[in-house]
């Protein structure tokens, strides 16, 4: 889909249609009255008959308005003014979206950009809208022989604002476009069935992305991890016949003086849970699994085509998680590549065990500071549901940096305990702990696993097992938290400005 950047009235502009807002109780908006104007009042004639009251998402379609140069008028509820903040905007923008996709027009004139969002500027409103209408127009058909369902008509979308303002609309745009990019790699991933997505697969994306925005890209094999002593990492591989990988994926747009920041990627393609194996129903979802991963690729494609001028290092460590003879046991004690030793007493709590490896393995980089992404725990579904991610960190300063970005890209998260008395849960009388601490707090003391192995840098866990992916009619990955992370280190690059 193509964007643009616009101003001037709204009523002037040749296209498939117009789409303005009504708040609560018939309110016009600005641009719904300067259409109405130029109608002669049929839109608010409208309203008075009980066609459109305002209330949030609905939407009316109307055709060749006398004194609009549009073919179509799409009027879009907004609810009540004084409550119309962030939630309100991208539901009336999602909306008006869905029903634009569902006529004919290949062209739109989107005037929702130009309403009052709290305190949020020009950037923010265009590129939420850029992201919203990318993701109406997503589709995954790859592995189908032939498409059965109608594709989106909308070709070409104009975001109007206000003429002072077009300069940080089209930083806006440029952010928008590369995290809905991005967003797209990273559910195509999640998406592909695990026969395609392997590790194997996973390290050639990333190839392709290194040679595509000029990034250095290593991939380690199972070799390299076992002359390193990434034996936690190599344990959760022995049952599978895919070799594992260990990719990492450097980009260096700020000075060399500058620390990196480091995102790592849970990169389990499938996870049958190993020797303890999940139950049948709803596994095929486990090749979501790999959605930390794939929210690191997408990441980083957002950074390439922002040319973001940050100093950050990708890091996924990537395997099946598979029974068999060779497989690892309940009971298996392995020895870390930081030199701690784990009893694994689940062989299903394995996105920890390849994790801890990946994060003893980013100490070379020196990094100002790492976010890990997983999809770790039910736990963290049951606590937050499929809204928050979790939120889990060793510096109250980076948890702060990582919940204001995820506000401001309405991709939140949720603080979440990683207090030591946590701690006592891991304990093992075999090993130096145990890879987990039962049923309570099962969210935080797999965090409270991963913390053992971050002393030496400030570090935030982001667990995504609640946002990753839908399941249902709507099945799917999401592409988050790629917005969030994205949103991350731009808000360090404007920092460093």
């Amino acid at each position: 889909m193509e964007f643009s950047i616009k101003s001037g009235a709204p009523q002037t502009g040749r296209n498939g249609c117009v789409i303005a807002g009504v708040f609560d109780s018939r309110k016009l908006s600005a641009a719904a009255a300067a259409l109405d104007r130029a109608a002669k009042g049929q839109l608010s004639a409208l309203l008075r008959r009980g066609d459109m009251e305002g209330r949030l998402g609905t939407t009316v379609l109307l055709h060749d308005v006398p004194g609009i140069a549009s073919g179509r008028v799409m009027l879009v509820g907004l609810g009540p003014q004084d409550n119309f903040r962030e939630k309100q905007y991208r539901e009336a923008s999602a909306a008006a979206i869905r029903a634009l996709n569902a006529t004919g027009a290949d062209e739109a004139a989107f005037q929702l950009t130009e309403l009052a969002v709290g305190r949020r500027d020009a950037a923010w409103k265009v590129a939420h809208a850029v992201m919203i209408a990318s993701e109406g127009a997503y589709r995954f058909t790859r592995m189908k022989s032939k498409n059965d369902g109608p594709a989106p008509s909308l070709r070409r979308l104009a975001l109007h604002v206000d003429r002072s303002t077009d300069r940080r609309a089209a930083a806006g745009l440029q952010q928008g476009l590369a995290v809905a990019h991005g967003m797209d790699l990273a559910k195509d991933l999640g998406n592909l069935p695990p026969n395609v997505c392997t590790p194997t697969y996973l390290a050639e994306q990333a190839r392709e992305l290194g040679r595509r925005y000029r990034m250095k890209v290593t991939v380690l094999e199972r070799a390299d991890m076992e002359k390193l002593g990434m034996h936690t990492l190599l344990s959760v591989a022995q049952g599978s016949a895919q070799p594992p990988k260990f990719i990492t994926i450097e980009h260096y747009g700020g000075s060399k003086k500058n620390k990196p920041v480091a995102l790592v990627g849970k990169g389990i393609t499938f996870d049958t849970g190993g020797i303890s194996l999940k139950p049948g129903a709803e596994m095929d979802e486990m090749k979501f699994d790999m959605c930390g991963a794939a929210s690191v690729l997408g990441t980083m494609k957002a950074v390439g085509e922002m040319k973001l001028p940050v100093n950050v290092i990708g890091v996924i460590p990537t395997t099946e998680n598979m029974p068999g003879g060779r497989a690892t046991r309940p009971g298996d004690i392995v020895k870390s590549l930081s030199g701690q030793t784990v009893e694994i007493l689940n062989t299903d709590a394995e996105g920890r065990l390849i994790l801890c490896d990946a994060l003893t393995y980013v100490e070379r980089f020196e990094p100002a500071a790492v976010i890990d992404i997983a999809t770790l725990t039910g736990a963290c579904v049951i606590a937050l549901g499929h809204v928050a991610t979790g939120l889990f960190a060793n510096d109250e300063a980076i948890a702060r940096e990582v919940t204001a970005a995820g506000d401001a890209a309405y991709d939140r998260v949720w603080h979440m305990p990683l207090w030591d008395d946590y701690q006592e849960q891991l304990k093992s009388n075999f090993a130096d702990f145990a890879n987990i601490g039962g049923r309570p707090a099962g969210a935080v003391t797999a965090a409270c696993f991963l913390a053992r192995f971050t002393k030496r840098y400030r570090w935030a866990h982001l667990d995504i097992a609640g946002t990753a992916w839908k399941s249902g009619r709507e099945k799917g990955a999401t592409g988050r938290p790629v917005p969030l992370l994205t949103q991350f280190l731009v808000n360090r690059s404007q920092k460093r400005k």
